[in-house]
């Protein structure tokens, strides 16, 4: 097969009407959400004058929703209309946000608002992601699971790229609250193409319904009890505690101890999000070259020079080009990583239990992140953020030693749900 021929197949997910307007709703938000991402902690630190130890506070709640509802909000999803629960979603998020905003024109914002919307949108991030995950298996085909995955990470890696600039940009033009109703703009858009959605997914009847700690229990003994998974699990974990420790420092190091502009800091991130754009891109090509099961511990291992050079900004490395760099060795990796291990349990799960899997899963690798942010926060105000940064690259080696020291490394191919099931 001609090399044109198995791109024009890869992207045929495309034709798809009801994935279609899912892959528009999410290439709205995405572009929407990196507004947010930068104005939120810029307003926090130039508004409202954040230290360190609250902008570990602010990613602590941005996260704890994880921890809390994560596990019950599978056995929930997978009992509703999954349709309803993305456009409530977006509407609950799109009123939070839009209400930062409002009280800064009205002379209101308070650093406890902008908590509570954190709590709000991170709550509904819950439920919006295990439903988005869970639903698109029911809008294509088997096969085209990898593809679609693929498909949807694309936009989302366009939007990094472009995001963070035009974000940069949009602060300094009308300013960090304004920044962030484009966000919530957003997601009314998305609401709006969910909408359109054909596919009437029907939840299990009532009278087949079982004790909610037991179908929770069915998740976390699919997970736990699947040894790939598990070591998965424990990667994305411990990579997503450290990221979350740096996450919280980014924009107050970036703005206090390297003295660049939000405008710098956006066009550094942006360009280096490239990097996730190839990822989106490389995946399939990787997958076919090396297999998939040894593509999940190879892009892992990519993460740690990526972390290792934000602690060296501004001492031996330009701060830009330590930014840059590091964002496009991480979100190539991230990205590779992510496609390849979702679409893999994605496809293992059966049907019934897609909810439960995904939210026992992102129990366990974002529950963990609302600590790691308190951690950072805390670090970074005892030692500085630069500190913190370092003790995340070490962390980055940690994330991948489980995958490294598996049966993953010796995998072209991962099981279906036909070996799993038999």
């Amino acid at each position: 097969m001609t090399t044109e021929g198995t791109r024009t197949r890869r992207w045929q997910v495309l034709r798809v009407h009801d994935f279609r307007q899912l892959w528009f709703a999410d290439t709205i938000s995405q572009f929407g959400s990196r507004f947010s991402e930068l104005a939120v902690p810029v307003l926090a630190v130039t508004i409202l004058g954040a230290n360190e130890f609250q902008m570990g506070l602010l990613t602590a709640f941005e996260f704890i929703a994880f921890l809390v509802v994560g596990l019950p909000a599978g056995a929930w999803v997978d009992r509703w209309r999954k349709k309803r629960v993305l456009v409530t979603g977006d509407v609950l998020r799109a009123v939070a946000l839009g209400s930062l905003p409002l009280a800064w024109w009205l002379g209101w914002l308070t650093f406890v608002q902008v908590l509570v919307v954190a709590l709000v949108v991170g709550t509904c991030r819950v439920f919006f992601d295990v439903a988005y995950q869970s639903y698109l298996p029911e809008l294509v085909e088997p096969g085209q699971i990898g593809e679609g995955n693929a498909a949807l990470q694309a936009p989302e890696s366009v939007a990094s790229i472009g995001g963070p600039a035009a974000a940069g940009g949009a602060i300094h033009l009308i300013g960090a609250p304004l920044t962030i109703g484009l966000d919530a703009l957003s997601f009314l858009g998305s609401a709006l193409f969910i909408g359109r959605i054909r596919h009437a997914d029907e939840p299990p009847p009532r009278e087949n319904r079982r004790p909610l700690r037991v179908e929770i229990g069915e998740g976390l003994r699919f997970v736990f009890g699947h040894p790939l998974l598990a070591r998965i699990v424990a990667c994305t974990g411990i990579g997503n505690f450290f990221s979350s420790t740096t996450g919280a420092m980014l924009v107050i190091f970036c703005l206090n101890d390297l003295q660049l502009d939000v405008g710098q800091v956006g066009i550094a991130m942006g360009i280096g999000a490239a990097g996730g754009l190839l990822g989106a891109l490389a995946t399939p090509h990787l997958n076919d070259w090396i297999g998939e099961g040894r593509t999940i511990p190879v892009s892992a291992l990519v993460w740690v020079p990526g972390a290792m050079l934000m602690p060296l900004a501004g001492t031996v490395i330009p701060p830009l080009v330590a930014l840059m760099v590091s964002s496009a060795l991480t979100s190539f990796a991230v990205v590779v990583y992510n496609v390849t291990q979702v679409s893999f349990r994605q496809r293992l799960s059966p049907r019934p239990l897609l909810g439960r899997m995904n939210a026992s899963i992102r129990f366990v690798v974002w529950g963990v992140m609302p600590f790691g942010g308190l951690v950072g926060g805390i670090v970074g105000q005892a030692f500085g953020a630069r500190t913190v940064f370092w003790a995340a690259a070490a962390g980055a080696l940690l994330a991948s030693l489980p995958v490294l020291f598996s049966p993953l490394i010796r995998m072209r191919d991962l099981p279906k749900e036909l070996d799993l099931l038999g």
